[in-house]
């Protein structure tokens, strides 16, 4: 979201230069079977925001040249009619776009590995649609679609996105909400009812549209904020509040972090109390209020836990926000701090999470796929990567820390203060993946996978080996691995079909996670978030099972 960052004082202070200051401007195992035996849930039962995990999904970037309204370079660039470039900047995260069947040139230098330095446009469909599966893959529920005044030149590209948002969502079985950030929405009380009237309630009758209590999801962020940005009075706010109740939605409130204690804080508008009350929901902002892991403890005890006996108190659902931290200002701690914030609102007894956010480049609080070395960023670019306190990690770590959050959220891991997932998969196995090397795969049957010289799909029936038997392992970046065998990479098919040998080149479909099952076997998996089988050598292999058993195990030069 835009601008989320700056303290509340800092927009005081520059009220008379600032037209506007929206979200960006604002800135060990301890547990037991009881505290994670089933979530808490003062006010409602579990549905598709009460217990589960959101995204905030801002979905607004774009290209010249990606067929979309604004033809531009939006959210990219300062000056978004020239690509972005060193002085034409407009994010502070660099994105890992490998998975991209379609990116666009930018001005920038080639990337450190000598690649072109390119973007994706959210306009083009391949890109929601793979930003979508991952979540899927990494088991994010929902996405809380940002929708700014629509009103503007930007209407038509947002109605666009939604559009494309309901499809992705529909094809991989997450859910989506609209999420209106009413920032600078001069005539907002009028406009965002028949908004949703005209256009955004149609949304609803889409099974992947978010319920909650049987009544469709409305997210309306910014009411109280005391900035010039946020005019409107208590009664203003909760007219809007009562209407969309009154279009039986349930409705969730993006609120100043200091909500319930105003004028302490100062970012809440005093006498808000009441309007704060009407919501269903409350998911009070934490950007720009906290950088390390003691800030969330300090807040967890201070702010969260009390927040959370108010909502107990009045019968409103709590989902605070958790951030992977600012990685341009070296907030992350190669995932501890946002470990740290699983951990205590999994204490708290919050009914929802809100990870700000899915896909926020411009403010470095991303989750989605980023540069993991200088090797994916621009040659000479000031752009921090993730590997920036010294320790490797994966272009989709956050994504993958994202998923152990939610199960220990949702108690199918226990309660712990230590952070399980690995910077780079199969990294704490005490083995290590032989790059470089060729190899064998031998499966569970003894017998050896075979590339097939490409001519055929893959098998796992060799009892010797011969050369189409021996395979190099490539390093793909980002922990990934691609095999080599007669100058063809191996490719997983996305498991559309069985999996073959015959790619000149290393896309998606042919990286995989070399996983150590610590049994002295390994296990592949795909892009698509399957395992590689062996069929135990009775078809051809596949990359389709969702878990590991034996026809998924394989030894290597044995």
């Amino acid at each position: 979201m835009n601008l989320k960052k700056w303290h509340f004082l800092a927009c005081l202070l520059l009220a008379g230069v600032i037209t506007s200051c929206n979200k960006k401007d604002l800135a060990t195992n301890t547990g037991g079977a009881n505290i994670n035996s089933k979530l808490k849930t003062s006010a409602s039962p579990v549905g598709d925001v009460v217990g589960k995990i959101t995204v905030g999904y801002q979905g607004w970037f774009a290209a010249t040249g990606d067929g979309s309204p604004i033809n531009a370079w939006w959210h990219w660039a300062q000056n978004w009619g020239a690509a972005p470039s060193p002085s034409n900047q407009g994010i502070k995260s660099w994105p890992d776009v490998r998975d991209y069947t379609t990116t666009f040139q930018t001005a920038y230098s080639n990337l450190g590995n000598g690649q072109p330095a390119k973007l994706f446009s959210s306009f083009t469909d391949q890109s929601v649609n793979v930003q979508f599966q991952w979540m899927q893959q990494n088991g994010i529920d929902c996405a809380a679609l940002q929708r700014f005044n629509p009103t503007g030149g930007e209407g038509p590209v947002r109605d666009a996105i939604t559009a494309k948002v309901k499809t992705a969502a529909e094809a991989t079985g997450r859910k989506f909400y609209i999420m209106y950030d009413v920032s600078g929405w001069t005539n907002m009380q009028s406009e965002i009812k028949a908004d949703w009237t005209n256009k955004m309630s149609a949304y609803t009758s889409s099974s992947a549209y978010a319920k909650q209590n049987g009544k469709p999801v409305v997210c309306i962020w910014g009411f109280g904020f005391n900035d010039s940005n946020h005019p409107w009075s208590p009664a203003v706010c909760l007219d809007v509040i009562n209407w969309f109740k009154g279009q039986n939605c349930y409705v969730i409130g993006g609120v100043p972090t200091q909500w319930r204690t105003a004028p302490s804080g100062q970012d809440s508008r005093p006498g808000f109390l009441a309007t704060y009350s009407a919501f269903n929901m409350l998911s009070p902002w934490m950007v720009g209020r906290i950088g390390n892991a003691g800030d969330s403890d300090n807040y967890y005890t201070n702010v969260n836990t009390p927040d959370q006996a108010y909502c107990n108190a009045n019968n409103i659902d709590y989902q605070p926000c958790i951030l992977p931290g600012d990685l341009q200002e070296h907030q992350r701690a190669h995932g501890d701090f946002m470990w740290r914030q699983f951990y205590n609102m999994k204490r708290v007894g919050a009914q929802g999470i809100y990870i700000s956010m899915f896909d926020e480049y411009n403010e470095g609080n991303q989750i989605a796929k980023t540069a993991e070395s200088s090797a994916f960023i621009p040659a000479g670019s000031n752009f921090v990567t993730l590997d920036e306190d010294g320790t490797p990690c994966s272009a989709d770590y956050y994504l993958r820390l994202t998923n152990d959050g939610g199960k220990m959220f949702k108690g199918t891991i226990g309660l712990t203060a230590t952070r399980p997932t690995e910077p780079i998969v199969g990294q704490g196995t005490g083995s290590t993946v032989p790059f470089g090397q060729v190899v064998t795969i031998k499966g569970s049957n003894n017998n050896y996978v075979s590339s097939e010289n490409g001519t055929q799909a893959m098998n796992c029936n060799r009892p010797t080996v011969g050369g189409w038997e021996q395979f190099t392992v490539v390093n793909a970046g980002g922990g990934k691995v691609a095999l080599l065998n007669s100058n063809k990479y191996v490719s997983s098919e996305n498991g559309t079909q069985p999996i073959t040998c015959n790619r000149a080149t290393v896309g998606p479909w042919e990286q995989f996670d070399w996983v150590n099952n610590g049994n002295g076997t390994i296990s592949l998996r795909g892009n698509n978030g399957k395992y590689v089988s062996g069929e135990n050598g009775t078809q051809t292999m596949t990359c389709t099972k969702t878990s590991i058993s034996a026809t998924e195990s394989f030894r290597i030069n044995q």
